[in-house]
């Protein structure tokens, strides 16, 4: 029953289409309280320590957070440092490097703290990090806003490798860096053919993201556009439409051959499904669970926005790095915050036994990219 439920959702989709709308990326509605299934509270309680209460209180404040970041940012203007959820007070932060504009961004809403750098400054100084070349040892770099810092990380076992070293180098020069280390390289996570699972193409099985007009959304590294895709049954599903990797990771194939598509992340049994009701980011320090085909329900934190993670088939910029975990198969699946779609998974390291951290290409540059429509209930 968990291994058909997603094919069963595609084919019989159609009880679910009465009375659907479709969402762009620019989809902005939101209601007062999270419409968050069973499954993502039981999820959240299971990976982020929470009680049921706290995790329905925090997913609440986390909408509100959502909703606020676009007005605060205006209020701050040209010394916008950058802005993330704070777990603790329940509240959006919001850095300035001018105190006048304080006074503008708490009336917003939101908790201020004054810093050195503007997020321009540190986009900047990202922008130059992008154009160097990485050697294996460096896993990733992006702008966090908490430290007013660029972060690059280093695998730990080769931070004295003279090309990890020229690399910190250059990157230092380049504006304010901190260095922080990973245990392990950033890998994807794509896997062999396993019988059951969501899709194939070739011998690659991934997971599906979710539903647009006409198909679903994926990670790019799981096929390239013409390639044929197939269901968990063998049956054809149809083609990847299009596909960017590495630089991007995100692809998206057509539906057809009695396929159906519906606005639904699956639990896989062990959690309630979701619904998916629109695309609104989730900022820096919000909540978020993932499903895939191999691992199923997880939930953690967003860490960092636009980061660059440098995997042994290229760099791959504009991703969004978590604390959740993911293995292979997990490739392209969703992440979701409360009701809102994030991203497809795109890869990571560790795994969900351990534990591990996971990048997801945002879900609103595959929409832009592709001219997609998510699918919305």
């Amino acid at each position: 029953m968990v291994r058909t439920g997603l094919s069963a959702l595609l084919i019989i989709g159609t009880w679910a289409t009465a009375g659907l709308t479709q969402a762009t990326a620019a989809d902005s509605r939101s209601s007062a309280e999270p419409q968050a299934s069973a499954g993502i509270i039981t999820a959240m309680q299971r990976d982020l320590g929470l009680t049921k209460s706290q995790a329905e209180a925090r997913l609440t404040a986390e909408k509100k957070a959502t909703a606020l970041e676009g007005t605060a940012r205006s209020a701050a203007g040209a010394s916008y440092g950058g802005s993330w959820f704070d777990a603790s007070s329940g509240r959006l932060t919001v850095a300035v490097t001018d105190d006048a504009k304080a006074g503008a961004v708490r009336a917003a809403g939101a908790q201020v703290r004054v810093v050195e750098h503007t997020a321009r400054e540190l986009d900047a100084v990202k922008n130059r990090l992008d154009a160097l070349t990485a050697p294996s040892g460096v896993s990733s770099w992006h702008v966090d806003p908490r430290a007013n810092s660029v972060v690059v990380t280093v695998v730990a076992s080769e931070q004295g490798d003279n090309d990890v070293r020229s690399f910190v180098a250059k990157a230092r020069e380049a504006g304010p860096v901190t260095v922080e280390q990973t245990s392990e390289a950033a890998r994807t996570f794509a896997a062999g053919t396993v019988g059951g699972d969501p899709y194939y193409t070739g011998n690659v099985r991934c997971s599906i993201g979710f539903s647009v007009h006409g198909g679903f959304v994926t990670a790019g590294h799981c096929g390239q556009a013409g390639g044929a895709v197939r269901g968990w049954d063998g049956s054809a599903i149809g083609n990847f439409q299009g596909s960017s990797f590495p630089d991007n990771d995100y692809a998206w194939v057509n539906v057809g051959s009695g396929w159906w598509t519906v606005p639904v992340v699956l639990g896989w049994g062990t959690v309630s499904d979701q619904l998916v009701r629109g695309s609104n980011e989730a900022p820096i320090g919000a909540s978020i669970c993932r499903s895939g085909s191999t691992t199923h329900w997880h939930c953690g934190n967003v860490l960092a926005k636009n980061e660059t993670v440098n995997y042994s088939q290229g760099a791959v910029r504009q991703m969004t790095k978590t604390s959740v975990c993911a293995e292979g198969g997990d490739s392209g699946g969703s992440f979701i915050s409360g009701d809102q779609a994030q991203g497809v998974t795109s890869g990571g390291w560790g795994n969900c036994s351990s534990g591990g951290e996971t990048w997801y290409q945002p879900i609103n540059e595959i929409l832009n990219r592709y001219g997609l429509t998510l699918h919305t209930a």
